[in-house]
């Protein structure tokens, strides 16, 4: 059984109810999966990282970036990059802004730029995108994240309300994903031992 780890941070709880999608999404396809808020983390969370098949870093877009407690576990990191404890892990990500754009692919571009840095394999989404005249907002992967998981939760609206309902199943199919080829990964992995 994988072990999955979502890192993630949530400033008004948009990006939690988005990271329990894709952990549902993980469960589903029968990865071990964990929860770990970034700003709650301790030694037993950095463990848990150190010891997963795979990390999903999540995180919302603020002023065209990762959020700053984000940034702040990303930073903390460091060290485990110094012993390249997470090579060889699989990686992915996604983020969430209160517009359809809003610069969303500078943050998943931090999240592939920090899993490099680990020497890490990094996984996207695997999905075609919904743009059609016949496609409608609750469509799979709407927002059209090819490199990373996109959502958008308006500004206005609270948690109960955002992510709409195709971007929380988009979340759930990225997390059955993940899961799938981290146990691909793995099983490649074993076959040339």
């Amino acid at each position: 059984m994988s072990r999955i780890v979502i890192a993630y941070h949530s400033g008004y709880g948009h990006t939690k109810k988005l990271a329990e999608a894709v952990f549902a999404g993980l469960q589903s396809a029968g990865a071990d999966a964990k929860l770990l808020a970034v700003a709650e983390i301790d030694d037993a969370g950095w463990a848990d990282l150190d010891a997963a098949d795979a990390i999903v870093f999540g995180a919302p877009t603020y002023m065209g970036g990762p959020s700053a407690d984000f940034k702040k576990f990303a930073d903390a990191s460091s060290k485990a990059w110094f012993t390249q404890k997470w090579k060889d892990k699989i990686a992915a990500g996604f983020t969430n802004s209160a517009t359809m754009n809003g610069d969303k692919f500078s943050t998943i571009q931090y999240f592939v730029t920090l899993a490099m840095q680990h020497s890490m394999i990094w996984s996207g989404t695997g999905m075609m995108p919904s743009n059609t005249k016949a496609a409608t907002r609750n469509d799979l992967n709407f927002v059209g994240g090819f490199t990373g998981l996109l959502a958008q939760s308006p500004a206005d609206a609270p948690p109960e309300e955002a992510p709409p309902a195709g971007d929380l199943e988009t979340a759930r199919a990225f997390g059955a994903r993940i899961a799938a080829v981290t146990a691909r990964w793995l099983a490649g992995r074993a076959a040339t031992v």
